[in-house]
């Protein structure tokens, strides 16, 4: 293999690193150990069962909903099994009891090159970018490989583009669903615990996309002001809930993107 151990340990610490902003590593992303394992299986829910007996969770990705991508997700990682894995790992495991963490295989086939599990599965469009419970992404980079994913129509992405942020009926009907929304922010409410981004005219139903104080005082410091998301397109991504119509609770101020404006919208 070309770089060695140095090398992926290199890749894995760059990809951690590029979750902070202008210096400053999120505290969700701090403490990050590296390590090293084997991958022995890939259990229900993508879940890694690694030969140190751990079971792991790939920091960043979400496991599919729909059970035919849920399989071929589960396939592109079961290919991997039984090769060694440089890894950089919370040093908590989750209340599942699951380290969570990056991994990169060690030993190469064929190619010679390192095969980033997350980045992988993203690449070929098999699982969406996602925070879960995290109030930060520790890899951000991750969202450039799923747009890259997404216009190319892999995977998840293939006819099933983002959903319109104003078609409340179809997003209702996807309640506990996962999503990814695309749409222009009508008008942002401010208030002291908690700010509410509006995609749907006053009157009709469209999603609503609810942020925390301190998630929100994030999203200003990176520039997301209401004078600068009002009017705005933007992409989000969570679960829908339904609270007046359906509505993504963000948790992570990397789950919602400015979106250029000269980039067509999704159909």
């Amino acid at each position: 293999m070309r770089g060695g151990m140095a090398g992926l340990l290199l890749l894995l610490a760059g990809a951690a690193q590029a979750a902070a902003p202008r210096g400053r590593e999120p505290p969700a992303c701090r403490g990050r150990v590296s390590g090293q394992d084997r991958l022995e299986s890939v259990a229900a829910r993508g879940e890694l069962v690694l030969a140190s007996g751990r079971r792991a969770r790939l920091d960043g990705v979400r496991w599919p909903d729909d059970p035919a991508a849920a399989e071929a997700a589960r396939a592109w990682l079961s290919r991997l099994v039984g090769r060694a894995l440089s890894t950089r790992e919370a040093p908590e495991a989750d209340r599942w009891g699951r380290i969570t963490l990056d991994a990169v295989t060690q030993d190469a086939v064929g190619d010679d090159s390192p095969v980033d599990l997350a980045g992988g599965l993203v690449a070929m469009g098999l699982v969406p970018v996602d925070a879960g419970e995290g109030d930060s992404l520790c890899r951000p980079g991750l969202l450039a490989i799923e747009e890259t994913a997404r216009r190319a129509g892999r995977g998840l992405w293939a006819g099933a583009p983002p959903v319109p942020a104003e078609e409340g009926a179809r997003l209702a009907g996807l309640a506990g669903r996962f999503v990814v929304v695309e749409g222009r922010v009508r008008n942002v409410g401010e208030r002291a615990r908690r700010t509410y981004l509006n995609f749907a005219p006053f009157g009709t139903e469209g999603a609503t996309v609810t942020v925390s104080k301190r998630t929100w005082r994030t999203m200003l410091e990176r520039g997301f002001s209401v004078a600068a998301l009002r009017g705005r397109r933007v992409r989000a991504r969570g679960i829908v809930e339904l609270w007046r119509g359906p509505t993504l609770d963000v948790g992570a101020a990397e789950m919602i993107e400015m979106l250029d404006e000269e980039q067509a919208p999704r159909r």
